[in-house]
């Protein structure tokens, strides 16, 4: 396989990301710069000011990410950028930096799938603790704070190298695992992002305080059938984003938007508003609080329904990524995104494969969140392949991963 040093670009939602990786399995350098400080007012991102963010930061993380790693633009041996999927602001501004810096320097340009990415996040750091020997099938759950998603993955060798193919035989319904984390943080005005502060929330409360009862998805998914609803109207779901196979696979979709609601219906019920709004303004008056300031201003009940909320969400998480890790006899399991930084979630998976004598993997927590190390990495295989982006691709906001 030859060296190659890959200068990769990430810029599919709030982090501007620029990292140089050789040959899809050293680092060499990674810069992320993040937006939370800029979304975190409004308790999620807002596209229009990611896309500005994006304008204001992409020059310099690539001008950092080369001289992290020692390289120059002229000795880098090809560029690779996010396509999709992502926020279509966010995705053309990295795009058409990348687009630009290849022309200008007549290097290959590669165009990955942001999905595929968080895989090969895995697969980078294992090759780089020099573990190349996985096995097959392998089942990746992607899970983040805008995907949910469930692959089976598999690597096809030939004379021109590897490559690599997906059937997605589960994604969520409505919210995201991570969404629903916002969300649910931004109810109980426990700040954004809200993933990591319930993480560490959770923790001093009961997970079994609340009970929420398990998702049941009573019906198929409407977006992946094309019958027309009453009235002649067709189903709304862009055709983009209507994956369509032909697999023998059974489905593990996933909903999450019934458990925010729960979560919602409780704070209604229990009166817990009056509260929330004396710990929103009691926040609001720190600069940067520390989770010191969250637990001061936090009741039991509160940090018990924060607890029983995670515990739902990640037993819920881990019961279908394992049904479907034994209805389709897999090998190997990845856990990657956002969400697969959460403490629970790793202890729970690492516990409950471990008795199914199924090998997980999961990315460090820096490679957990959105990079472009990882993008580099999954455009790797591509470029030894020789499969490069045309100059008049474009952004695919709902770009779904085969």
């Amino acid at each position: 396989m030859p060296n190659a040093f890959i200068l990769g670009i990430e810029s599919s939602c709030d982090e501007t990301a620029a990292a140089v990786v050789r040959s899809g399995e050293q680092i060499l350098s990674s810069v992320v710069a993040s937006q939370i400080a800029i979304h975190q007012p409004y308790g999620g991102v807002v596209p229009e000011l990611a896309s500005r963010e994006h304008l204001r930061a992409i020059v310099p993380v690539v001008r950092r990410a080369l001289g992290d790693a020692g390289r120059t633009y002229e000795s880098i041996d090809a560029l690779a950028v996010t396509q999709g999927p992502g926020l279509i602001g966010a995705l053309l501004v990295g795009i058409g930096y990348a687009k630009a810096l290849a022309f200008a320097l007549d290097k290959p340009l590669i165009a990955v799938n942001h999905l595929e990415g968080h895989i090969h996040a895995v697969l980078l750091e294992e090759r780089q603790k020099g573990n190349r020997d996985l096995r097959f099938p392998l089942l990746a759950l992607v899970v983040s704070g805008g995907h949910t998603h469930l692959y089976l993955a598999k690597l096809h060798s030939s004379d021109r190298g590897e490559s690599w193919s997906y059937e997605n035989i589960g994604h969520t319904r409505d919210d995201a695992a991570g969404e629903a984390f916002d969300k649910v943080a931004r109810v109980l005005a426990l700040g954004y992002p809200g993933g990591p502060g319930i993480d560490r929330l959770a923790s001093h409360g009961d997970p079994k305080a609340v009970k929420f009862l398990p998702t049941q998805i009573k019906h198929p998914d409407r977006r992946t059938h094309s019958a027309s609803r009453p009235g002649g109207q067709k189903d709304p779901a862009p055709a983009s984003q209507i994956e369509k196979t032909e697999s023998t696979h059974p489905r593990f979709d996933f909903s999450y938007s019934g458990i925010k609601t729960s979560v919602l219906r409780y704070v209604e019920t229990h009166n817990l508003k009056e509260s929330i709004e004396a710990r929103r303004k009691a926040l609001g008056a720190i600069s940067k609080p520390k989770l010191e300031d969250y637990l001061a201003n936090c009741d039991q009940q509160t940090l018990d329904l924060v607890a029983s909320f995670q515990r739902a969400l990640v037993e819920d998480l881990v019961g279908k990524t394992l049904a479907a890790a034994r209805a389709c006899d897999v090998a190997t399991l990845f856990v990657t995104g956002g969400v697969a930084a959460n403490n629970e979630l790793r202890q729970t998976f690492e516990r409950e494969a471990a008795k199914q004598g199924l090998p997980v993997f999961f990315p460090s927590r820096p490679l957990s969140t959105d990079n472009a190390a990882m993008i580099a990495a999954a455009a790797y295989p591509k470029f030894v392949a020789g499969d490069f982006a045309e100059m008049d691709f474009s952004a695919e906001a709902g770009m779904i991963l085969r």
